[in-house]
């Protein structure tokens, strides 16, 4: 069994202990996915799905409740719609 890592930015992602990994319903059939898990401290991880064995990038409560919102408000839309990945509305 591989022993787990402590939660830090860069920590392989599929060895962060208590990580339960998930991603959007809207992610596309072919991989290309972002995956979260919430930690055990309340952290959460992020992780691309196609490495799951690859670098996680560890960010705070706070720090993902301001990205979602952004997100909702469509701040980041101009960063997604070259790349077909829009959400339907």
């Amino acid at each position: 069994m591989t022993q787990a890592v402590p939660a830090r930015n860069g920590a392989p992602a599929d060895r962060l202990a208590g990580a339960v990994w998930r991603k959007s319903s809207l992610s596309n059939p072919s991989g290309n996915c972002v995956e979260l898990a919430r930690l055990p401290g309340g952290d959460i991880a992020v992780r691309n799905s196609r490495h799951p064995d690859g670098p996680a990038l560890i960010y705070t409560p706070a720090e993902i409740d301001a990205f979602v919102r952004g997100a909702k408000l469509g701040d980041f839309d101009d960063l997604a719609a070259d790349a077909g990945c829009t959400a339907p509305r």
